[in-house]
């Protein structure tokens, strides 16, 4: 009842209403045609169903006009795509067909309710009707002044469940198939997907750079030294701007989604890290083995973000320890691991990040494996991933 009673101000009740006026206007066109068979529209809409782009046509229609507040969300349950398969075309026909036969029932409430109420108006201010009035009996004057708004209000009704079922009906025959949903399924995934790449990049890449800018800095005034102060501030200027490059390929991601984005970094440039770590005060035992410039390309920029994820922890949460680093091509995996001691005072920055998590995401997404937790005293990350199945 609350929803009848909001009909009237609510803009959808209309736009439904001018969707079930619309296929009338074929109707009228026939009429001037051969009025004596009115039936025929509904044969030659059949052809009609049968042409692929005539699904999208209706699909937009019914979006815009049955679903408009859909548009606010983003998603609709009508598709606006061509018929691809011939199951699609008959469920074509068939709303054509369903879409003429309700219009026809709106389109004669929406003619004869009216008429109905003009005439009790007229009976109640005693007017003769018509020699075929649209009122089935004559009421008295006054028992015409109280059903007078009676159609008017039937009519609201007739167009709003109408307009439901018709709006239902599309989602049912207009909605998207099977094939449809799975592949919007798989570009929804995609799309989750690397938003959760993007969320991965700026945390180890931003985060990595914020952390070694903060040990640099506490180390530079705990020290008092201008050669030292001169170093770590060459550090932090080296790191921010590897960070800053690292930032414009993400936002070029976000920027042209279409284009490929720049390479990103992979373990030939680990160096890069390893001084980064040096610099910060950490004692770094580096040991890289293999042709790592012939590793995959998902491999080694994996490998290059699970690196420098440890690395970034061992300075968050642990300060300038020792650290061992050993990074071996072997012939079927790439093998990676950091370990370091664990402090006896608090840990630097204590907090529970996604780092460690983000780390065995990246080596299950190549189906390896990493393990991250407490070994032999110390800590350790260690990362295996396969490289038969990249190649």
């Amino acid at each position: 009842m609350y929803r009848l009673l909001r009909a009237p101000l609510r803009s959808v009740t209309y736009s439904r209403w001018l969707h079930l006026c619309v296929p009338l206007l074929l109707l009228a066109l026939w009429m001037f045609i051969n009025p004596r068979w009115p039936w025929m529209p509904l044969l030659i809409v059949i052809p009609f169903g049968f042409v692929p782009w005539v699904r999208l046509a209706e699909g937009l229609q019914a979006r815009f006009l049955l679903t408009p507040q859909d548009g606010e969300d983003g998603e609709s349950r009508i598709s606006t795509a061509a018929s691809a398969r011939w199951a699609g075309r008959w469920r074509t026909v068939l709303w054509l067909e369903i879409r003429l036969v309700v219009s026809g029932a709106a389109m004669f409430a929406t003619v004869w309710l009216p008429v109905v109420s003009v005439e009790l108006i007229a009976t109640a201010l005693g007017h003769p009707l018509d020699a075929d009035p649209a009122v089935p009996f004559t009421p008295p004057p006054w028992a015409a002044a109280l059903l007078a708004p009676v159609p008017l209000a039937v009519l609201l009704v007739v167009v709003v469940l109408l307009g439901e079922l018709i709006t239902s009906i599309a989602h049912r025959l207009l909605g998207p198939s099977a094939a449809e949903r799975l592949s919007a399924l798989e570009a929804r995934t995609e799309q989750l997907l690397e938003r959760t790449r993007i969320a991965r990049e700026l945390h180890d890449s931003i985060g990595h750079a914020l952390t070694v800018a903060v040990m640099q800095a506490g180390a530079a005034r705990a020290a008092g030294d201008p050669e030292f102060t001169d170093r770590a501030l060459s550090a932090i200027e080296e790191t921010g701007r590897a960070a800053l490059e690292d930032l414009e390929r993400v936002l070029l991601v976000l920027r042209e989604s279409a284009q490929p984005a720049s390479q990103r970094p992979t373990l030939t440039e680990a160096d890069r890290l390893l001084e980064s770590a040096r610099a910060s005060g950490a004692s770094v035992d580096a040991e890289l083995t293999g042709p790592l410039e012939r590793l995959p390309g998902p491999v080694t920029r994996e490998g290059y973000r699970i690196l420098q994820e440890a690395l970034t922890n061992v300075l968050r949460h642990c300060g300038p320890v020792p650290v061992r680093v050993r990074v071996e091509m072997a012939k079927d995996r790439l093998e990676l691991e950091v370990t370091n001691p664990l402090p006896d005072r608090p840990c630097v920055s204590a907090g529970g990040g996604s780092g460690l998590r983000g780390i065995r995401e990246r080596a299950s997404l190549l189906g390896g494996r990493a393990d991250t937790g407490p070994h032999e005293g110390g800590w350790r990350v260690r990362a295996r991933l396969p490289l038969e199945r990249i190649r």
